[in-house]
Parts: structure tokens; C-alpha cells; sequence
């Protein structure tokens, strides 16, 4: 099993204690906002599920994040291969936090451990990034660990319907820059 730890958080497999405030998130207007829609109990249970199936499968993926001085759940993050689709392929790094572990810098955190992880372990020569055109709090992030925007990259996303969260910015890293 594959752990990461960084100064202050534990990005480990998940647990059945993390079922409920999971679905707490996923059923938080304000921690969908750039997602879409809410997600039922059953729908944020069936994405766990997901995670580790995947997990098992490539030996990485969502870890779910707790906060090493408190053992809380927070969320997660890692890295997951690009969703079949897209105009572009490869694996990307990824968050998704509770509000209340907003603005302690967490994600930040939590990002570069899986892009060490991806680079270090893995063997990636590049990791990718995306969020909408509106989510700016993630778009810093990814500038904040190296990551760079070219606007000739971004695209709407073809899974989501029209409306203000199609339009999709592209982030990247290399594993070149201070890897």
C-alpha cells in the first residue's frame, strides 16, 4: 500500500470512517461549485468505490487526505490518468478539500507530494492539471507548484453540458522543471 506524508498531511487508501464526510462534500454547494451537480450518498459512496477499485488496479490514484496532527479527513487528491475523450491524454494531479481545510495551503501540499510521487515513482515525463475557466482558488494552486498555462491548450469539455463549467483550462509540468 502506498502512502505518501508531507509536514502535515497523510495521503493514505481510504477508509469506511471517510464514507460520511465524503459525502458531506459532495453535497456542499460550495465545494461542487466548479464540479457540477450535488451527489447523492449513493453516488459519493459508488466514487470511493471507484477509487480504490482503480487504486488496486495501478498501485496509485485518490488518496483520501487527513491532516497528520488531527487524523480529520479532508478530502483528496493524487493523480489519475486523463478520462477517455479529452483532447489530450496522460495523468493528472488532482484535489478536492472540505471547505473548512480551505486557505491553510493543504492543497498546495497535498499537490506536490503526488506530483513528486508521479515523477519520482512513476516515471512521468509530464503531469497535467485541469479546472474550469472560472475556478481560479485551483488554477493559483497549479501555478503556485510549478504548473504552466498555455491558453492554446484550453477546451471545452465534452462531458459537460453548456453553461459556465465547459470551459476548461490545461495546466502542465515537466518532469524536467526541479524534478
Amino acid at each position: 500500500m502506498t502512502e505518501l506524508r508531507t509536514d502535515r498531511l497523510r495521503l493514505r487508501r481510504w477508509r469506511d470512517s471517510d464514507l460520511e464526510p465524503w459525502a458531506a462534500m459532495n453535497a456542499d454547494p460550495e465545494v461542487r461549485e466548479h464540479l457540477g451537480d450535488l451527489l447523492t450518498r449513493e453516488q459519493s459512496d459508488a466514487s470511493v468505490a471507484r477509487f480504490r477499485s482503480e487504486f488496486d488496479e495501478r498501485g496509485y490514484g485518490w488518496w483520501a487526505v487527513e491532516v497528520l496532527a488531527t487524523r480529520e479527513f479532508i478530502g483528496f487528491a493524487g493523480l489519475d490518468p486523463v478520462d477517455d475523450g479529452m483532447p489530450f491524454t496522460g495523468v493528472e494531479v488532482g484535489w478536492r478539500l472540505a471547505r473548512s481545510a480551505w486557505g491553510h495551503g493543504y492543497a498546495t501540499e497535498a499537490a506536490l507530494a503526488g506530483l513528486a510521487f508521479g515523477f519520482e515513482t512513476l516515471g512521468l515525463p509530464e503531469i497535467l492539471a485541469v479546472t474550469t475557466a472560472t475556478n481560479l482558488r485551483s488554477q493559483a494552486v497549479m501555478r503556485r507548484i510549478g504548473m504552466i498555462r498555455d491558453p492554446a491548450d484550453d477546451f471545452d469539455d465534452p462531458n459537460v453540458p453548456d453553461g459556465p463549467l465547459r470551459r476548461n483550462v490545461l495546466y502542465r509540468i515537466s518532469a524536467g522543471y526541479g524534478w
